[in-house]
């Protein structure tokens, strides 16, 4: 059976830099997109450059249609997902939740939450043993941000730390509801990583100020992330996990 990995968010940052080491893995990729073609393209010629093969297909994953015509256009082009890596997120400007809005709040569920279970949901249709499948695995991407060391981000992203916490919850529930289909659901909480993400979220220069906290004494790499996400991947008795990726925070 061939492996295809579905990376969503998958363009630039921790999902780019999945999408090229799932293809060192053997896996045939799927770059998914909502606006930067260009970016993802630009990915899938890296991966072709160097004998593999990937494909770069446009979808907001909050939009249920989309999600389902993204896996379509996997299914079609390079078969079924056999790993799905929950990539995609956002962010939102530095605010207190007494500012926020139910507009904003709404966002950051729908992208951070409803996105990865509609993902999951479709995976599933194609993994799970119950369904013609063979198995596969689920790698999700929460964030340090989510627990008490991250302080569910006071004072700035409580709503996207929320966001997160529930896809911690959301990790550990799947990873035992599909485990008997043979599929495997796990968790990567990244620290500090440098990525566009923190221009998104209106403090671009929040990695650099960090750097004197993290104990290993550096700022995170997307291919730090990228790291744990294949090991998740590819650990084949491993389900239900989380791994820490914030250089000892």
């Amino acid at each position: 059976m061939d492996k295809v990995m579905l990376v969503t968010g998958g363009s630039r940052g921790i999902g780019a830099a999945t999408c090229l080491m799932a293809a060192k893995y053997g896996y045939k990729v799927a770059v998914n997109f909502r606006s930067n073609r260009e970016a993802a393209e630009a990915v899938v010629t890296a991966i072709e450059k160097d004998g593999g093969r990937a494909i770069a297909v446009r979808a907001d994953v909050s939009s249920e249609d989309e999600v389902m015509r993204l896996f379509a256009s996997v299914d079609e082009h390079l078969g079924p997902v056999t790993a799905l890596v929950n990539n995609a997120g956002i962010v939102d400007q530095p605010s207190k939740v007494v500012d926020m809005s139910a507009e904003r709040i709404g966002r950051m569920m729908t992208v951070n939450v409803v996105g990865p279970f509609l993902c999951a949901r479709e995976a599933i249709k194609r993994m799970g043993t119950e369904h013609g499948g063979q198995g596969g695995v689920i790698v999700n991407v929460s964030s340090g941000a989510s627990n008490a060391a991250g302080n569910g981000g006071a004072n700035t992203y409580v709503d996207y730390g929320a966001s997160k916490g529930a896809i911690d919850t959301f990790t550990e529930g799947l990873a035992r509801e599909v485990a008997s289909e043979q599929i495997r659901v796990n968790a990567v909480r990244p620290g500090i990583i440098d990525t566009e993400i923190h221009a998104s979220g209106g403090q671009p220069d929040k990695p650099e100020k960090a750097k004197s906290k993290i104990p290993l004494g550096r700022i995170g790499q997307p291919e730090d992330i990228a790291e744990a996400i294949m090991y998740l991947t590819e650990a084949r008795f491993t389900t239900g996990a989380f791994l820490d990726v914030d250089g000892g925070v």
